[in-house]
C-alpha cells in the first residue's frame, strides 16, 4: 500500500459559519465525478449543522463551492434541521442521499442530555438525484417502526446484490427519558426503494446494558456475507475496546458471534479490494490521533500489524483522557478535531478516504487521501 495523492474538500477559516466541518461521506460515480457531504457550523458543539454537498470532476484536485441541497422542514410537526448526508450510488447517475434530521424545537437543546444519556428526536429521510448530485428529490421521511425513540443514522443506505436497500441506525432513548439507555445498532431491509421497511435485525444488543458498540460500520461482500465493525466502549470502567466486529452470511439477517479485531480505534467500514482482501481504515486515538489503515486477508478476523499505514498525522496532541462516566466521553468526543473517515474505491481500485481534521476541535476542514494497494 503506498499514498498517490492528497487534497481538501473545504476548509473555511474566514466564515464564521462555516469553521467547524465534520461527518463527511464520499462517493465516486462512474462518469469519474466525485461527490462529498459533510456538515459545517460555527463550532463543533452545536446542535444545527448546515449540511453541505461539494463536487470534483478531476479526482478531487479541485472542488465546488459547496450548496445546502436540503431546506429544514417539519415532522411530525416539528422544527426541525438535516444534520448529516450520507451517500449512495445507485446507478450511472443516480444517487441516494440518506438524511439524518434533528429536532429543533427548542434550538437551545444541546444534542445529547448530560443528565438522563438521552437525545434529541432525530428522524431519517431520503431524496435522490438522477443527475450526478446536481438536483434532488423533495426529501420523504422513513417509517422506522417499530423503533420511535430517536434513531439516528450510523452512515449510507447499503445496496444489497438484489437490490433490496439496507438502512443502518443506532437506538438511542428520548431526552428526558430518565431510564437506563440500551443501545442497540439495527438494520433495516426494504425491497421497494425505501417505501416500506418491513424486515430488520438487532445487529447488537448487549443485555446488560454495559458494552455499546458504538458507530456501527456495516459492509457488504460477496456471496451474501456482510461484515460489521464497531467503535467499542465499556460504560463500566469508561474505557473504549479494541475494534469488535461480526458477520452475516445471509445479507444481514442473523449475525455470527463477535470477535475482537486487535486493532484500536474508530472505524470505517471495511472495504473489499478485487483480489478479495479487506481495507480497514480507523482513527487510532491510543496516543496523539493518527488515521491509519491495515489490511485482512482472512475475511476480517485479522488485521496484521505489518499491514499499517498511516495515512495522516495531525500535528496535535492526544485527544483523549482518562474517563469515569458516559458523560465524559461525550464530552471527550467533542474535543476531537480529526476523523470518522468516509471511504469508497475507484475504477482502479484504489482507495479514498475523505475526513474531518484540524488543529483545533472548532477549526477543521474536510481532506482527502489516496491510496494504491499493492497489486
Amino acid at each position: 500500500m503506498k499514498i498517490t495523492n492528497r487534497g481538501t474538500v473545504y476548509r473555511n477559516e474566514t466564515d464564521p459559519a462555516h469553521r467547524s466541518c465534520t461527518g463527511p461521506s464520499i462517493c465516486l460515480l462512474p462518469s469519474g465525478r466525485w461527490l462529498c457531504s459533510f456538515a459545517a457550523a460555527p463550532v463543533k458543539s452545536q446542535t444545527v449543522r448546515e449540511a453541505l454537498l461539494s463536487s470534483s470532476s478531476d479526482e478531487g484536485k479541485s472542488w465546488s463551492e459547496p450548496i445546502a441541497p436540503f431546506r429544514p422542514c417539519p415532522a411530525d410537526g416539528k422544527p426541525g434541521a438535516f444534520r448529516n448526508i450520507y451517500l449512495t450510488l445507485l446507478g450511472a447517475k443516480q444517487v441516494l442521499a440518506s438524511l439524518l434530521w434533528v429536532d429543533q424545537s427548542d434550538p437551545g437543546l444541546p444534542f445529547f442530555n448530560e443528565t438522563t444519556e438521552g437525545l434529541l428526536d432525530t428522524r431519517v429521510f431520503f431524496s435522490t438525484s438522477d443527475d450526478e448530485g446536481a438536483t434532488w428529490s423533495q426529501p420523504r421521511s422513513m417509517n422506522t417502526a417499530p423503533f420511535h425513540v430517536p434513531t439516528p443514522l450510523t452512515g449510507p443506505t447499503l445496496v444489497l446484490p438484489s437490490g433490496e436497500w439496507v438502512c443502518q441506525l443506532e437506538l438511542n432513548k428520548p431526552y428526558f427519558d430518565p431510564a437506563p439507555w440500551r443501545h442497540s445498532s439495527v438494520l433495516m431491509f426494504s425491497k421497494d426503494e425505501g417505501r416500506s421497511w418491513p424486515e430488520h435485525a438487532l445487529v447488537t444488543d448487549d443485555p446488560e446494558l454495559r458494552i455499546f458498540y458504538w458507530d456501527q460500520r456495516p459492509a457488504v461482500l460477496a456471496g451474501g456475507r456482510m461484515l460489521d465493525v464497531f467503535w467499542t466502549f465499556d460504560r463500566k470502567p469508561a474505557v473504549y475496546l479494541n475494534i469488535h466486529a461480526r458477520e452475516s452470511r445471509d445479507n444481514g439477517r442473523t449475525w455470527s458471534a463477535l470477535w475482537d479485531c486487535g486493532i484500536p480505534g474508530q472505524p470505517a467500514p471495511p472495504l473489499p479490494l478485487v483480489d478479495g482482501r479487506l481495507a480497514l481504515v480507523y482513527m487510532d486515538r491510543t496516543a496523539a490521533p493518527l488515521l491509519k489503515l491495515r489490511v485482512s486477508s482472512d475475511g476480517g478476523r485479522s488485521w496484521p500489524n505489518e499491514t499499517e499505514l498511516i495515512l495522516y498525522e495531525p500535528d496535535v496532541a492526544s485527544q483523549s483522557w482518562d474517563k469515569k462516566s458516559m458523560q465524559d466521553a461525550w464530552a471527550e468526543m467533542g474535543k476531537f478535531s480529526v476523523g470518522l473517515p468516509s471511504t469508497a474505491r475507484t475504477k482502479e481500485d484504489d482507495i479514498i478516504v475523505a475526513y474531518y481534521a484540524g488543529a483545533h476541535t472548532d477549526r477543521t476542514g474536510i481532506e482527502w487521501v489516496r491510496v494504491r494497494p499493492d497489486r
